[in-house]
């Protein structure tokens, strides 16, 4: 397979996000998967899942967050929870309508780190527009937590009218990622990852937290989750009592040991990514096919 296409998406609001798109060579692609990154990552970092995903027969449309990894508008800045909620919710609108007068294919809504707390609440919000939930590492509950201070700041911060204020987002140990020295360089000089956000970002996460927790008892589609076993950044602990929640009858929890908090930098990534295309195997043959 080979690059990616770089696509472009517009908004609601005219914002023009950038994204890659792997697009199998079979006429009808297996299913399409819509994916989200992290809070710090983008597109960038997952080509080899994204490929080998592709190559197993299903489109990939991965957008960069507004504001992270190829658009430069805005840099880490949002104006509402709900302004990153309609991104997703238009883009998985619209591949909806273009199957509508093809064979009707799996739209499946996948979420890395921090996008699994945006992806569950889509996913409560409109199961209209999905047929499965892949969350991988998903940062729905974190292991760091905001202080009684900082949840006051924030709220200051947004009374006295300084929500574009820059905050620098507390991962800046590549180590926290990976355990591989090369990924660890990568992350560490990786230009397009996002350093800091605006206080009206952290608005925006904090708000999407809270949705995130009610969201488990709404989810009712096919959902699969994979862990890392020595993950630094997510508290796997939490994250299973939160996913035993998950009102779905289908629903399968993979944990890998000894990995860390990104399994696409795994020396095992080749099983890890294997164990995720039999999981959407299972899901296709099931879904019917109008």
């Amino acid at each position: 397979m080979g690059d990616p296409a770089i696509e472009e998406f517009v908004a609601s609001d005219n914002y023009r996000l950038q994204g890659r798109v792997w697009t199998p060579e079979e006429t009808q692609p297996r299913g399409t998967l819509v994916v989200l990154h992290g809070i710090q990552s983008h597109s960038g970092w997952y080509d080899y899942s994204c490929s080998q995903l592709c190559d197993a027969g299903f489109r990939v449309c991965f957008f960069d967050r507004r504001g992270s990894g190829l658009n430069q508008n805005e840099r880490g800045h949002v104006s509402h929870w709900q302004r990153l909620v309609q991104d997703v919710v238009q883009l998985l609108t619209q591949i909806r309508y273009q199957q509508q007068s093809k064979q009707q294919r799996p739209i499946i809504l996948q979420a890395m780190s921090w996008g699994g707390k945006l992806a569950v609440v889509v996913a409560a919000l409109r199961p209209d527009l999905i047929d499965g939930l892949a969350l991988l590492y998903p940062g729905i509950k974190a292991v760091v937590k905001p202080t009684g201070l900082q949840k006051f700041q924030l709220k200051l911060a947004k009374q006295l009218g300084v929500e574009r204020k820059r905050v620098e987002i507390p991962l800046n140990d590549p180590a926290l990622f990976t355990g591989e020295a090369a990924y660890q360089d990568f992350i560490r000089t990786d230009s397009l990852a996002l350093r800091d956000v605006t206080v009206s970002f952290l608005q925006a996460n904090r708000e999407l937290d809270r949705l995130a927790d009610s969201a488990a008892g709404q989810i009712s589609c096919p959902t699969l989750c994979q862990l890392a076993g020595r993950d630094q950044i997510i508290d796997n602990a939490a994250t299973e009592v939160y996913f035993q929640r998950i009102a779905a009858d289908q629903k399968q929890l993979v944990q890998y040991p000894e990995a860390r908090h990104t399994l696409e930098f795994e020396p095992n990534r080749d099983q890890i990514v294997a164990d995720y295309v039999d999981w959407l195997a299972d899901l296709n043959s099931s879904h019917p096919i109008s």
